[in-house]
């Protein structure tokens, strides 16, 4: 079965008018403060990297890397395969996160970081897929919120691939 990426769902021009306006939003909020950003293994390193660069406030860069689903499934257990390396006791935490759909996973590792007494925790996602939700996970700060398409691109993948394309496309089988 061949794979066909050819469809634009959200253009690279898109992506940096997001980025523009998620920033500023976090800026405004964070002002006068500094921030502990954990950007979420694999797929959200971009979206990291792209955002921390438009921060104006002082920022520590974490990553973790945390799932709660065997092949398709969610086990409703969270599995940390990266923690992080910072103390985020008493620290303003933003988790950023390439995409919520279900919010099962990012709704479980709230739970666990809340344990790490932060000062306060808020969420920002690239993109959300409301149409998904099974959680009552809501991004604090959400990029672009999208129709139930399988996306890659920008971060995103299948099966480790296309993570590198600039706009988000979507997957067809043909």
């Amino acid at each position: 079965m061949a794979i066909n990426t050819d469809s634009v769902l959200v253009s690279h021009e898109e992506i940096v008018q997001m980025l523009d306006r998620v920033s500023a939003q976090i800026n405004h909020d964070y002002e006068g403060k500094s921030l502990v950003v954990i950007g979420i293994l694999t797929g959200a390193f971009i979206f990291t990297a792209d955002l921390v660069r438009r921060l104006e406030v002082p920022v520590i860069v974490d990553f973790m890397q945390v799932s709660s689903y065997q092949g398709e499934f969610s086990t409703g257990l969270l599995k940390i395969k990266k923690d992080l390396s910072y103390d985020i006791k008493d620290k303003d935490v933003l988790i950023v996160e390439d995409i919520v759909d279900t919010g099962r996973t990012l709704a479980l590792l709230k739970e666990q970081l809340y344990k790490r007494e932060p000062k306060s925790l808020k969420i920002c996602t690239a993109f959300d897929k409301p149409s998904r939700r099974v959680t009552d996970l809501k991004p604090d700060y959400n990029g672009i919120t999208i129709p139930d398409e399988f996306i890659v691109g920008y971060g995103l993948d299948l099966d480790g691939m296309y993570r590198d394309f600039a706009d988000v496309r979507i997957v067809r089988k043909e």
